[in-house]
C-alpha cells in the first residue's frame, strides 16, 4: 500500500503536524477544514453560512489538487459548534454538492479550532490512474 500526502497552496496550510489530505488505496482522505482563507490564514468574517462557503471552497481546492470533485466524494463528516446552525450549513452544503449525495455524519462538538462554527472533512474516490 502506498500513502501519499497532498498539499495545495489554494487551501489553508496545515496548522499542525498533519497533511491537508492523504491518498491511500484509491481514496483521498482530507483533514478537517475550517473557514480559514488560504491567503491570510485568518478566519473569514460572517455567520455559519459564510464559514461553510469558505470550508467548502477549501475542500474544493484540495479535491481539485487530487484530480477529484464533489461528485467523487463518498463520505463527509460535519462538525458544528451548535446544531442551531444545521439549517444554514445544510443549505450551503446542498447547493455546493448539487446532485452529489455522499454519506454524511453531522455532529455538534464542544469546541472547534479558532472558535469557528463549522469544520468539515471528507473521503473521496480517486480517479482511476
Amino acid at each position: 500500500m502506498s500513502i501519499e500526502s497532498l498539499h495545495t497552496d489554494h487551501a489553508p496550510k496545515a496548522i499542525g503536524p498533519y497533511a491537508q489530505a492523504v491518498k491511500a488505496n484509491g481514496f483521498l482522505f482530507t483533514a478537517g477544514q475550517i473557514p480559514l482563507h488560504p491567503d491570510t490564514m485568518e478566519v473569514v468574517d460572517g455567520d455559519v453560512a459564510a464559514q461553510t462557503e469558505q470550508v467548502l471552497a477549501n475542500l474544493a481546492a484540495v479535491l481539485q489538487a487530487a484530480g477529484c470533485g464533489f461528485a467523487d466524494v463518498v463520505k463527509t463528516t460535519v462538525f458544528l459548534r451548535t446544531m442551531d446552525d444545521f439549517s444554514a450549513m445544510n443549505a450551503v452544503y446542498a447547493r455546493v454538492f448539487g446532485d452529489a449525495r455522499p454519506a454524511r455524519s453531522t455532529v455538534a462538538v464542544a469546541g472547534l479550532p479558532r472558535n469557528v462554527s463549522v469544520e468539515i472533512e471528507l473521503v473521496a474516490a480517486l480517479p482511476a490512474a
